[in-house]
């Protein structure tokens, strides 16, 4: 480990939340974001760890195993443009009829007067940020019937302009202090009409009526930012209802409010992608950098590889073992897996 990485893994961070601060934040979580914490409960039924999968290029995917980092990119530069517009689009025509804010802010000012207004306030604040400074990771929901060849549309999503495309599988855990030291937000995505969006904000609304005695106990700034993060998961994490068989889940990283500590892990570097020169944050999955990523590290989330459709499956499949063995994953040849769909590359 370099000195720049012991004197950051040794730095004051915050000590994470109690078991009781925990419970606290799922019951506001369950309030205000009830779509993401359903999907939550679906994709963690036994609230330990869920499979995701990470469809990348062969290089993108030999250099997170190097690296022990994953790339986040900024949300301008995804695939699609209109990434954070499109939910924050939604958002603002849904809180703007007359049962959206009003509705809400009344409800709330009953339990946190003038949170409701603060929250929109600090968004609006940093809407800019939000737009042009937003980092994200994907990854899709991982089917055990898609073990030995990934998923048809995710390879058809890619193309074959990038070369060979692989699919990282990884176990991520319910819970990791890994998330509350970065300042990372991991979110599923939420593919919602119009009307589908207006009923959830009516749900949060009933939600809030329903827990108006909760919500007077918890501290307002508790609330607050459990509000603010509503509409920051809105804004980053709403797409469109026809990309729905994607399954996505995103990290999310705002490094215009990061605190000090998540700044110090999190490294900016510049890097090209497609031919696009563009920054990048690269989250750590490596327990050297601090003993609170050790359920985090690629080595212990590691499932399996498998290797989308290609002229060169064995030499690849050779290449991908020999890395992952020096990254410290156990029998790495037999889980890496070479996709036997039958489709042009």
């Amino acid at each position: 480990m370099s000195t720049d990485e012991t004197s950051q893994a040794a730095s004051p961070m915050p000590a994470p939340p109690s078991d009781a601060e925990m419970e606290e934040l799922r019951q506001l979580a369950s309030i205000f974001l009830p779509h993401s914490y359903k999907r939550s409960l679906q994709a963690y039924p036994e609230k330990q760890s869920a499979k995701f999968a990470h469809y990348t290029s062969a290089d993108a995917a030999m250099q997170i195993i190097e690296t022990k980092r994953f790339w986040m990119r900024n949300a301008m530069c995804m695939a699609d443009y209109s990434e954070v517009n499109h939910g924050f689009e939604l958002l603002k025509k849904a809180l703007s009829v007359e049962t959206g804010f009003k509705a809400l802010e009344a409800a709330l000012d009953q339990c946190a007067s003038g949170v409701a207004r603060q929250a929109v306030e600090i968004f609006d604040h940093h809407l800019i940020a939000i737009r042009t400074n937003t980092y994200i990771a994907c990854v899709s929901e991982h089917d055990s019937k898609e073990d030995l060849h990934g998923r048809l549309s995710m390879w058809r999503a890619f193309g074959s302009a990038g070369g060979t495309r692989v699919a990282l599988v990884l176990s991520v855990p319910w819970y990791s202090s890994a998330s509350w030291v970065l300042n990372v937000t991991f979110s599923p995505v939420a593919y919602l009409s119009d009307s589908e969006v207006a009923a959830e904000v009516a749900s949060v609304i009933e939600n809030v009526r329903a827990n108006a005695k909760f919500l007077r106990e918890v501290d307002p700034a508790k609330v607050l930012a459990t509000m603010f993060t509503m509409l920051l998961t809105a804004t980053t994490c709403l797409k469109h209802e026809g990309f729905a068989e994607e399954k996505e889940w995103r990290a999310i990283y705002e490094p215009t409010w990061a605190p000090p500590h998540s700044r110090g892990l999190m490294e900016c570097s510049t890097r090209c992608v497609n031919g696009v020169p563009q920054h990048v944050y690269e989250i750590p999955v490596d327990v050297r950098r601090s003993p609170a990523f050790a359920d985090v590290d690629l080595a212990q989330m590691f499932e399996r590889l498998i290797i989308g459709p290609t002229q060169y499956p064995w030499p690849i499949r050779e290449a991908f073992v020999d890395a992952l063995t020096k990254a410290g994953v156990q029998e790495a040849g037999a889980r890496v897996f070479i996709s036997g769909l039958p489709i042009r590359t």
